[in-house]
């Protein structure tokens, strides 16, 4: 089904195949009658559809789970839209590869996990290894599948820590630019600046981001990450500046209060977590869409940059 994926689909192409039920919500139209909106995906994309004159009778499409459709892309507003024809839930039977519907981080959840612990195994401070290590503990196995985002970057299964690693990498190489600053304060910052999201978002398994918590729309991963990390204190007993400079890190990592911060980052280790977050962050984006965009064309804008992506020919003519 190579052919047939969601980044391949256009106007007037017809799709018969698996996907992954991202979200689906019942609605009325202008006449009263009843349909279904979702949004459907594979793992190279998502797509907005529809089933129009919709039985009440009927159960929903579950989220996160595989439906086998027929349809129709349309496009409406400027937009590609399927409409469905046909379809039903997937069966263990029918043999629909959770590979090829949802995307995922180019390494196994163990690998990126071991790869942190490694890290982590040779921080020289004892009070940064136990908060860092405590932490991991009470993120738990969500952590190896868990998503880093619902539609921005690294919104894929273990999304989480394929940004965390990326950004430990990006950390140890700053460090050989940068040799002055605290080695294990900046790493223990990357690895734990944004556990808070697991008590943020609600995913499956297969990493489908359907909603945000309680948490998530009241607090935010950024606050609830400081008062998991002061759990995580009160179980080592480490106190004193090196768990205020994590505090402040994790507090002030999106840079301005526009994004989310209430403090910007008032030491180096804190500035340099930003713009290694920033980076990460707009480089996964950008390959997301670079992937989707044909060779010498533009993607369509990405909410995220406030731009479109440009798909360079690489050639010297």
């Amino acid at each position: 089904m190579e052919g047939n994926r969601i980044c391949q689909l256009g106007k007037d192409a017809r799709f018969e195949g698996f996907l992954m039920v991202r979200s689906a919500e019942r609605k009325t139209d202008k006449n009263g009658r009843d349909y279904v909106d979702l949004n459907l995906g594979d793992r190279t994309g998502e797509m907005n559809a529809k089933i129009w004159n919709w039985d009440g009778n009927q159960e929903l499409p579950e989220a996160g789970k595989p439906v086998l459709i027929r349809g129709l892309v349309q496009e409406y507003n400027g937009r590609l839209q399927m409409r469905i024809e046909k379809w039903r839930r997937a069966t263990p039977e029918d043999g629909a590869v959770l590979a090829d519907l949802v995307p995922a981080a180019p390494r196994t959840g163990e690998d990126m996990m071991a790869e942190i612990r490694e890290t982590v195994a040779g921080f020289k401070s004892a009070g940064l290894r136990a908060l860092t290590e405590e932490m991991l503990a009470m993120a738990g196995e969500k952590l190896l599948w868990f998503p880093a985002a619902q539609r921005m970057h690294h919104a894929e299964r273990s999304g989480l820590l394929h940004h965390t690693t990326d950004m430990l990498r990006l950390a140890k190489a700053a460090v050989q630019v940068y040799p002055w600053l605290n080695q294990d304060l900046l790493y223990a910052g990357v690895i734990l600046h944004d556990l808070g999201k697991i008590e943020e978002l609600k995913s499956d398994e297969s990493g489908n981001v359907t909603d945000y918590t309680r948490d998530g729309q009241l607090l935010g991963h950024l606050v609830r990450g400081i008062t998991l990390l002061n759990r995580a204190a009160e179980k080592t007993g480490v106190r004193g500046e090196i768990l205020v400079l994590l505090e402040h890190m994790l507090l002030s990592h999106h840079g301005e209060a526009e994004f989310g911060s209430p403090r910007p980052p008032m030491f180096p280790e804190a500035e340099a977590l930003h713009w290694i977050d920033m980076m990460d962050a707009r480089m996964n984006t950008m390959k997301a869409a670079w992937e989707k965009t044909p060779e010498g064309a533009f993607s369509e804008k990405i909410f995220s940059l406030e731009r479109r992506v440009y798909h360079p020919l690489y050639t010297e003519e």
